[in-house]
């Protein structure tokens, strides 16, 4: 893919897969995908900024190449995701998330604030106290509910809620072509499932913006974010003509405001650099 090396960690629940390139940079990019889809997501993304920045993209446990896997958790998973990083030498990046993606993110950069300089959501929610007894529980009906609609209807259903343009609601049903039906409503279950338990207040102490498209139908996605906005501050970007897969509708747009996001921190991250290193020196010579 575009010319990125494919790769994988393993654990004793699973192998996964992800793409990088061998660029060193100050600030990683890494892209983690929604729910059913996979690192071909983001292939707009990689193709703008690969050539400048070390990117990392994966299929998250559970979905695409990175099957079978034994336990999907938050937990679970962000462990797979700190091996890479270390395995990639990433020791600062801009964590930018799609859906599921960016709940990743939030409980990853939680966990580990040393490790972003940003945070970039699109369409994702919130972890937090934003939730309806109601909504948790139609989360956990997902599978047999999924199971209702035949195969077809369902996927196309799928891309059309996720995808605006025709480029976009191909590429999802691609993404979603490798699994069963049984399949993907299992993993449409346990991926928002899983947020259940592990809902909690995290920290986000890092740069971050939320972008969400005009056009974005999927659940209460549109009212998480708004009231995401107005309680931690955090910029929220409508992008015009895209609904959920905002990045892949509105390719070029989505790339401006990244660019423009990175270019607010990397100086800040690179004097930090500088300091280091300065200081560095300092002790060696004594001084």
């Amino acid at each position: 893919m575009l010319n990125l090396h494919e790769k994988t960690v393993s654990s004793s629940l699973g192998t996964t897969y992800y793409w990088t390139n061998d660029i060193d940079s100050d600030i990683s990019l890494v892209f983690l995908p929604g729910l059913s889809a996979d690192h071909r997501l983001f292939e707009f993304q990689l193709d703008a900024f690969k050539d400048e920045y070390k990117v990392v993209a994966w299929d998250c446990p559970c979905h695409g190449k990175s099957r079978p896997y034994d336990k999907f958790s938050y937990l679970n998973v962000c462990n797979e995701l700190d091996s890479i990083l270390e395995k990639e030498s990433v020791d600062k990046a801009v964590f930018i998330g799609q859906s599921l993606g960016g709940m990743i993110a939030q409980y990853y950069i939680d966990s580990h604030p040393s490790k972003a300089a940003g945070f970039i959501s699109i369409g994702s929610a919130p972890f937090g106290d934003y939730y309806s007894k109601s909504d948790m529980f139609w989360l956990s009906q997902l599978e047999w509910m999924c199971k209702l609609f035949p195969d077809k209807m369902l996927r196309s259903s799928m891309a059309k809620i996720c995808g605006l343009t025709e480029v976009s609601q191909k590429r999802m049903i691609e993404m979603l072509s490798s699994y069963t039906k049984n399949e993907l409503c299992h993993l449409l279950y346990v991926g928002e499932a899983a947020f259940i338990p592990e809902n909690k207040k995290v920290d986000i102490s890092c740069k971050s913006i939320l972008l969400l498209g005009d056009k974005d139908k999927v659940g209460k996605v549109t009212a998480y974010n708004k009231e995401w906005a107005k309680r931690t501050g955090f910029p929220l970007i409508i992008i015009q003509d895209a609904a959920h897969n905002a990045n892949d509708d509105q390719p070029d747009k989505v790339n401006a405001v990244i660019k423009d996001f990175l270019e607010t921190i990397e100086p800040a991250e690179v004097r930090e650099r500088l300091k280091d290193i300065a200081k560095s020196m300092i002790k060696s010579y004594g001084g």
